[in-house]
């Protein structure tokens, strides 16, 4: 067929430029060539596999339910009053003098939650607000998958919703998403763009909440992208959009590598497992002083430099959790299990130093700066309730594997229209610079002016906008 294009073309190159084709010929062989790099070759995805996570093995002919059961939190009588004899059982530490949040959870103001906790914090009331949007469970490679999935209540007559998918990360749950929701169900409400309308569907993570933990080793983000893959074609969406910080920031990101027909857009607020190398050590040593000659702008050094220049120890002194949890996540675990007041201590520290690190410098921790007690403390009791602290660390451990920096997604760009939001309190900056090495094609950056780890939580109004923003800017293009 090629040939029969070519040797016409040359023919009425001929008659056009007689005895002078060369040129001509030469511009249409390159358009062919390029035609063919732009048309012929598919760009690589993640093989997507399949996975058995349930008890014992599959039966060869053993189908699987496919319904979309609604699901109730319930408050057990039972479970609040074997919670409120261990709270009161607890024994509590001495901190040492003016420490703060410098060697964890102050216990003088674990006293105070604990406190708080059991004589005034109202759990069936919680779980009145939990309950307010329809749950469901849906069994998928052998687990019991939780997930919410919110509509909006009120539609104008021809306006359409986009289907969002929105995964949290760890010590979190769904319930970060809960005052983001109305603002992405009804924007209008709210003072966000009308015309921009989502329905949202948040599950939880194998092995987090509600969700069954898996029984074999190996459940990794691959497999949970896998899994909310089937999910949603379950649901009935072909293609969706993606939302995801922490964890559901990796999970979203191999999900587009798998399926990127699926995936209309990935918009994420913590950007990791980013390619490094020599390009980034030598984006560091040259920043400070060239930041134009490595891509880098006067933001990304401000949020940069101070950390790695001044704080590099902060690394180190912030990513213990990691460590046990990627090696020996079922020690620390059993503890974890048995110790209300220890469990809060646990996450709790997390949602104040990894909202702002200045925080280890108070004795509460900011906590209360940021966040209610009642929404911290709800997000501790579903850990509780379900006794899933232990299943959600063994995911560190099944992520951080040997050659986890091996993987085939490390060698797969990101070509999926992606949105990124940096808020300068992360854990970590990324510059637009080094993410596009990954994300092949980015469509928004935004550097955000405050918030942190769990922006859907901390800051609603301002991700919700970006959201927004993005998915205008991918449907415009």
């Amino acid at each position: 067929m090629w040939r029969q294009i070519l040797e016409n073309g040359r023919s009425a190159i001929s008659e056009r430029w007689p005895g002078g084709i060369l040129v001509p010929a030469a511009v249409g062989v390159g358009g062919v060539l390029v035609c063919w790099m732009l048309c012929g070759r598919k760009r690589k995805t993640i093989e997507m596999g399949d996975g058995w996570w349930g008890h014992g093995e599959r039966l060869r002919l053993q189908s699987e339910d496919t319904r979309l059961r609604p699901f109730r939190i319930e408050v057990s009588d039972a479970d609040l009053q074997d919670l409120y004899e261990r709270l009161d059982r607890t024994r509590f530490s001495s901190p040492l003098e003016d420490s703060k949040f410098h060697y964890g959870f102050n216990s003088t103001h674990l006293r105070k939650v604990v406190s708080y906790w059991r004589n005034q914090f109202d759990w069936p009331k919680q779980v009145e607000i939990l309950n307010k949007y329809p749950h469901y469970k849906t069994t998928i490679e052998g687990l019991d998958v939780h997930f919410i999935h919110v509509k909006p209540p009120h539609l104008a007559p021809g306006q359409k919703t986009r289907p969002l998918l929105m995964i949290h990360g760890w010590p979190g749950s769904f319930y970060e998403f809960y005052r983001i929701l109305p603002m992405l169900t009804e924007p209008a409400k709210h003072g966000l763009n009308p015309d921009l309308t989502f329905e949202v569907i948040c599950p939880s993570i194998p092995g987090y909440g509600f969700s069954e933990a898996p029984h074999k080793k190996g459940f990794n983000a691959a497999a949970a992208a896998r899994i909310f893959y089937k999910l949603m074609l379950r649901l009935g969406f072909k293609e969706f959009y993606l939302q995801g910080g922490d964890w559901g920031s990796l999970i979203a990101t191999l999900l587009s590598q798998m399926k990127p027909e699926s995936v209309k857009g990935l918009h994420l607020n913590f950007i990791i497992n980013l390619k490094g190398g020599l390009g980034m050590l030598m984006s560091l040593l040259l920043g400070r002083y060239v930041p134009w000659l490595v891509g880098l702008t006067r933001e990304d050094v401000r949020r940069i430099y101070p950390y790695f220049e001044k704080n590099v120890y902060g690394i180190l002194l912030e990513s213990g959790y990691l460590h046990i949890q990627a090696t020996k996540p079922d020690t620390v675990g059993s503890a974890l299990n048995d110790s209300p007041a220890g469990l809060a201590a646990y996450i709790l520290e997390k949602f104040s130093t990894c909202t702002d690190n200045t925080f280890r410098n108070l004795e509460d921790g900011g906590l209360e700066r940021k966040y209610s007690m009642d929404d911290l403390l709800t997000n501790v009791m579903i850990y509780w309730l379900t006794g899933s602290i232990t299943s959600s660390m063994r995911f560190y451990k099944e992520n951080f594997t040997r050659d986890f920096n091996r993987t085939p997604d490390d060698k797969i760009g990101v070509y999926v229209p992606t949105g990124l939001v940096a808020f300068p309190c992360e854990l970590l900056h990324a510059p637009r610079t080094w993410a596009k090495q990954k994300y092949r094609n980015i469509v928004t950056y935004t550097y955000m002016p405050i918030g942190g780890h769990f922006a859907a939580l901390e800051e609603p109004e301002l991700l919700a906008r970006d959201v927004q923003n993005f998915v205008s800017r991918v449907e415009k293009i």
